[in-house]
């Protein structure tokens, strides 16, 4: 998750790039400033936090939140007062 300024075109910019950064590592866009990437341990997503924390930009705010897949299964996702159905879970392995 990450609130960047985007006030000037160099923010933007530097905004852009750290969203491509994440999609070029795998992530999927939940929100406009969420992000999530399946890791199938917790050696995997050390080695996606050590990408985010190196792209960081010198302005914002960035978090990185790791969930089980148990827990992101039980999220509930809703359009207006509509629920909607949760993104399915990833295969365990994946091959690029």
């Amino acid at each position: 998750m990450f609130d960047l300024p985007v006030e000037t075109k160099s923010q933007r910019r530097i905004a852009t790039n750290f969203r491509k950064t994440l999609l070029k590592d795998g992530f999927s866009m939940l929100q406009l400033s969420v992000y999530a990437r399946y890791c199938a341990g917790e050696d995997a997503s050390e080695v996606h936090r050590k990408l985010i924390k190196a792209a960081v930009p010198d302005e914002g705010f960035v978090r990185v939140v790791s969930l089980t897949d148990i827990q992101f299964g039980k999220m509930e996702n809703f359009i207006g007062k509509k629920r909607k159905d949760p993104e399915p879970v990833p295969a365990q392995l994946e091959f690029f």
